[in-house]
């Protein structure tokens, strides 16, 4: 009976049956279609023509079109599409009536401007008194910098990312061309958004749910704020390596954890003194000494080596040592006696690799999606969790522009055909 009842009850996905308005722009795309995912009917509300991020590259084969931009495509699956001119009147009588039957409103203009058209959380929470509305944005709801417009290398940089990115005397970088803080926001206004759904079905309220990219970044940072306020060390670019601090006068020492081999590099844990570390190093030093090289460490206490003591050409003539052994391995071969013997070391994988990783294969993580639009068939990473009672896929492609509007306003709204050709005369749809 349990079973069946079970079976009666299971969903194709876990916010299956719920409605989210997705007004945001390139800031907080991901956040809705994360939640689309997860099974949420998602209405990408762009203005008339058109989200800007659409002309964002790059191109599907190069072509520069609004709807071919890879950007949108991927931030913007599991999505139906309709267009909304918010600074109109009627524009605005239309958002309210989809309010109505909305659970989640994400957005990220900037801190003000929907209180300013009668749409922030106190109007919403009238019309609808359970919404939840998640607002992405730079900086917060409040604080001296709310307002304060930002990219997303503004916000990495200003969320300590960029500083400890780089080489080691030399001027910080970002993290490749990808949009690093608005990921980071995207991801964690879901999270908030769930949580605050997860207070809704315990107390019927609903949340606003304030997202900052900033904030965001900062908790990308992993122990840098820490080793700041335990040592009063600011982590800056090591590069390849990883700094400890030491007093002077040896000061810090540089430990490298990445190392080239023959078809690429591995990040390799080659170290002493104590822990995991020790047996690791020693079994990779093993290996290398059964094919007759790094014989310096054959009986080499790994329990004894104290970087704390040594000077920074010591440890570089160990790594050296090593190293030599690692440019003899593809990575592959590397990775295989890693796990055979127990060494810390894994290798750092290219998108190619990625994409063609057996693993990643065998789980069904890559997801097929049609494009008829484009004529062509796109590869998708799928889910990154996978829940035992409902999935976690892409439901559909990205919109084309307004291409859900005679579904949601003609045959929800039940506006006729001459209120929409009026409509779009007059630019609100």
């Amino acid at each position: 009976m349990a079973a069946s009842i079970l079976a009666e009850a299971r969903v194709e996905g876990l916010l299956e049956g719920f409605r989210v308005l997705d007004l945001a722009d390139e800031k907080g795309q991901l956040c809705g279609k994360i939640l689309g995912d997860l099974g949420a009917e998602v209405l990408k509300i762009e203005r008339p023509g058109g989200d800007a991020s659409r002309r964002r590259g790059p191109f599907h084969h190069d072509h520069e079109d609004p709807e071919k931009g890879l950007f949108w495509l991927a931030n913007n699956t599991s999505k139906k599409g309709i267009t909304l001119n918010l600074e109109t009147a009627r524009g605005l009588e239309l958002l309210r009536h989809l309010v109505r039957s909305a659970d989640f409103v994400i957005e990220s203009f900037k801190p003000g401007y929907l209180e300013g058209l009668g749409l922030g959380y106190r109007d919403l929470e009238l019309i609808k008194p359970e919404i939840i509305l998640t607002s992405i944005t730079p900086f917060g709801q409040s604080g001296p910098y709310a307002t304060h417009e930002a990219t997303d290398l503004t916000a990495s940089a200003m969320g300590g990312l960029v500083r400890i990115l780089g080489e080691q005397g030399h001027p910080p970088v970002r993290m490749s061309c990808d949009p690093q803080a608005y990921c980071q926001a995207g991801v964690h206004g879901a999270v908030g958004s769930m949580v605050a759904h997860y207070h809704r079905e315990l107390s019927t309220q609903g949340q606003h749910v304030d997202v900052s990219m900033q904030q965001a970044v900062v908790l990308s940072t992993m122990s840098s704020a820490e080793t700041y306020d335990l040592m009063g060390v600011n982590v800056s670019g090591t590069g390849q390596a990883y700094i400890i601090p030491r007093p002077e006068p040896l000061g810090p020492v540089f430990l490298r954890f990445i190392y080239a081999c023959k078809d690429g590099f591995v990040v390799c844990y080659f170290v002493g003194g104590f822990g995991a570390g020790v047996k690791s190093s020693r079994a990779l030093a093993d290996w290398a000494n059964e094919e007759g090289m790094a014989l310096e460490f054959k009986e080499f206490d790994f329990g004894q080596w104290n970087v704390f003591g040594m000077s920074q050409q010591e440890v570089e003539r160990y790594f050296d040592i090593i190293g030599e052994f690692l440019m003899t391995k593809t990575k592959e071969e590397l990775y295989e006696g890693a796990v055979k013997r127990g060494i810390m070391l894994a290798p750092c994988a290219t998108t190619e690799d990625i994409y063609r990783n057996r693993h990643l294969e065998a789980r069904g993580f890559w997801q097929a999606i049609e494009h008829p639009e484009l004529g062509d068939t796109l590869r998708y990473p799928g889910a990154p969790v996978r829940p035992s009672e409902a999935s976690w896929r892409i439901r559909c492609r990205a919109p084309r522009i307004g291409e859900h509007n005679e579904e949601v306003y003609r045959g929800e709204l039940g506006l006729s055909e001459r209120e929409m050709v009026a409509l779009q005369a007059d630019g609100i749809i």
